[in-house]
């Protein structure tokens, strides 16, 4: 016996699968209504919302012998930096990892350059050294300023401060001055260094993009110091190397004390650099014990030496007076009266540990007053 279909059972059937079937497209239509109202919402926002805009950076490059005993001191430093306005290279000796077995420091991993070589003092493989930081700091186009700094060298104030003032500069700080002493300067660099272009200054030098990639890609100067600028043996390797019958005819050229200068004078340039150093260094003979040494190091600050004293003494210092030219230089920071010095050296790992856990390093110049 066939069963009926009841006829209006079925149509409520029809009517409610066509009542369903209108919903979801209506909810579909909806969605995708919905969707382009608020990606079209997002481009709008898009053009009124400024993009990120990477600034310009300042190259921290480091000259260590292996590790850098100072790296929680610049750690603290860079920590005031939130706008990735810095970056980081390290020349050690070849073969040396800064991983975590060798800083405590994140901001040191692996931020060693690869093809570091063997530096010995006074020689000119120091120069060479310093320009394979600069290929490497010179590749990242942010990097506008770079900065040299030994494995001694303490931060004098906080990061905001110390990037303010390099780049409100538009010139290298380059510690040069004329040197007329007899025996540094050796004939036979001339005529490709005529000794009115021999300079003399601190290898802590700020460069600009500019000079640092001049200085970067000098194939004439530089090969003139690896051949002639080499300094006279210090009295305690006088056994390892016989002292000469006439000492003074002997040439005493330290080569990184005197490159960067001699090669911006050489090129024109001095007129685009502010002629002083910002890396503070004590050369008290006083405090030197036996007169042999006198001369030969910078004074180095111990623990008993780390007070807020001596700090406030360095920051203190507002004009440099060079003896060769007669000449003073008055320090200055947007065109404003300011601190000389934004780093120390030498200081040891107490010392300068000391300091960080005292809160005298760090703070800003207006703070400090």
């Amino acid at each position: 016996m066939k069963r009926r279909v009841n006829p209006l059972k079925s149509h409520h059937q029809w009517k409610r699968r066509l009542l369903l079937i209108v919903l979801f497209l209506g909810f579909c239509w909806a969605s995708v209504v919905l969707l382009e109202s608020q990606s079209s919402r997002i481009r709008t926002l898009g053009l009124f919302s400024p993009p990120y805009v990477q600034k310009p950076k300042i190259a921290f490059l480091f000259i260590a012998r292996n590790r850098l005993p100072l790296d929680m001191v610049w750690d603290a430093f860079f920590q005031g930096d939130k706008e990735n306005k810095f970056s980081i290279f390290v020349h050690s000796r070849p073969g040396f990892l800064f991983n975590r077995a060798t800083t405590r420091s994140t901001y040191f991993l692996n931020r060693q350059v690869n093809d570091s070589i063997q530096v010995d003092w006074g020689e000119a493989s120091m120069i060479r050294a310093e320009r394979i930081l600069l290929k490497h700091a010179f590749a990242d186009p942010f990097n506008v300023r770079f900065l040299f700094l030994s494995d001694s060298c303490i931060p004098l104030y906080n990061f905001s401060y110390t990037y303010d003032y390099i780049m409100s500069a538009p010139t290298s700080f380059v510690d040069s001055f004329s040197d007329t002493k007899e025996g540094r300067y050796n004939p036979k660099m001339h005529p490709v260094i005529p000794l009115h272009n021999w300079r003399k200054g601190s290898q802590w030098v700020v460069l600009t993009r500019k000079h640092a990639e001049i200085t970067m890609k000098d194939d004439t100067v530089y090969p003139m110091f690896q051949w002639h600028c080499k300094r006279r043996p210090l009295p305690e390797f006088w056994r390892q190397h016989p002292m000469p019958a006439d000492v003074s005819k002997e040439h005493n050229c330290i080569p990184d004390e005197h490159y960067v200068q001699t090669l911006l004078a050489r090129e024109g340039l001095e007129g685009e650099i502010t002629r002083r150093t910002l890396t503070h260094t004590s050369w008290d003979l006083s405090s030197v014990k036996d007169p042999k040494r006198q001369g030969w190091h910078p004074v180095t600050y111990k623990l008993a030496d780390a007070t807020p004293t001596v700090i406030q003494s360095i920051k203190g210092i507002d004009n440099i007076y060079y003896e060769t030219e007669y000449r003073r230089e008055w320090c200055t920071s947007k065109g404003k009266p300011s601190p000389c010095f934004l780093f120390a050296r030498k200081f040891t790992r107490p010392a300068a540990l000391r300091l960080l856990n005292m809160s005298v390093l760090g703070a800003s110049h207006r703070s400090d007053k």
